[in-house]
């Protein structure tokens, strides 16, 4: 069976070459009178995800299926959700048995949201989100930071750590999210950096995971990513890098990473 990865996230353009003829199923929560968000950033994390490895923008799991619910509104300038939007999402994800969820956004705790985050992980749903662009002394964001979702912080192609990046107890893993190629919202793609960008390697990991040791949980599917990640900065857990640098599933004993070099 593929693995079913569910995300939410802006908008999504399904015409996008990367996407056409992908395992791509997209909703949209009702925004009432609001305007839908724009498609850059959903485009750009679907395409991570499940992108065609014809295009330009191969994904990490081209043959997965991919349920993208749509449940950001444009506020002012700026893209945001309400928690009636994401409690929705996520229910829906829920109902169409999504394995891994990734959630490549963040803001402030909501004790709703919180209830539908903990409902999720109980039906033994993968959550991976991205910690957070707030900076080194920003507050914890979430939904990152509620204990039953890995927090996903972004390093550069030296294992830097990304300069806008939260840092606190809360983040889990690193993986490359400085200047990463992925879809622009139209056609072709372009680079792009934040933690956003980071979590998708770690959605996928976590779906290759699962599916490796056939029968596990997700908290043993998670402690597995845990147990094999490259530790970074200090010796152990850290603020900056969590567990240290997402290494590929089943290699932990070889000692091979995804990204084997600190080289650009």
């Amino acid at each position: 069976m593929r693995p079913r990865l569910g995300m939410i996230d802006t908008g999504i353009n399904i015409d996008h070459p990367a996407l056409t003829g992908q395992r791509l199923a997209v909703h949209q929560v009702d925004l009432g009178e609001r305007a839908a968000a724009g498609r850059q950033h959903g485009t750009a994390i679907a395409a991570m995800l499940i992108g065609s490895v014809e295009g330009r923008v191969p994904g990490l799991l081209p043959d997965a299926d991919l349920i993208a619910v749509e449940a950001f509104h444009t506020a002012a300038t700026q893209e945001q959700a309400d928690a009636f939007s994401i409690v929705t999402a996520f229910d829906l994800l829920i109902g169409e048995s999504a394995e891994v969820i990734n959630l490549s956004f963040s803001g402030p705790a909501n004790a709703v949201v919180r209830r539908m985050v903990t409902h999720a992980a109980g039906a033994d749903i993968g959550l991976v989100a991205a910690a957070g662009n707030g900076g080194p002394g920003a507050d914890p964001a979430y939904p990152a930071a509620w204990p039953e979702v890995i927090a996903v912080t972004a390093v550069d192609a030296r294992w830097r750590a990304y300069r806008q990046a939260n840092q606190g107890p809360y983040v889990m893993l690193a993986a490359p999210g400085v200047n990463i190629w992925t879809a622009a919202s139209i056609s072709g793609g372009r680079l792009r950096s934040g933690t956003s960008y980071a979590a998708p390697f770690v959605t996928a990991a976590l779906a290759i995971e699962r599916r490796r040791s056939a029968g596990s949980d997700i908290p043993t599917a998670m402690q597995a990513l845990f147990d094999c990640a490259h530790d970074l900065g200090e010796a152990g857990h850290d603020p900056v890098f969590g567990n240290g640098l997402l290494s590929a599933p089943g290699q932990c004993k070889g000692g091979v990473h995804f990204f084997p070099t600190s080289g650009e």
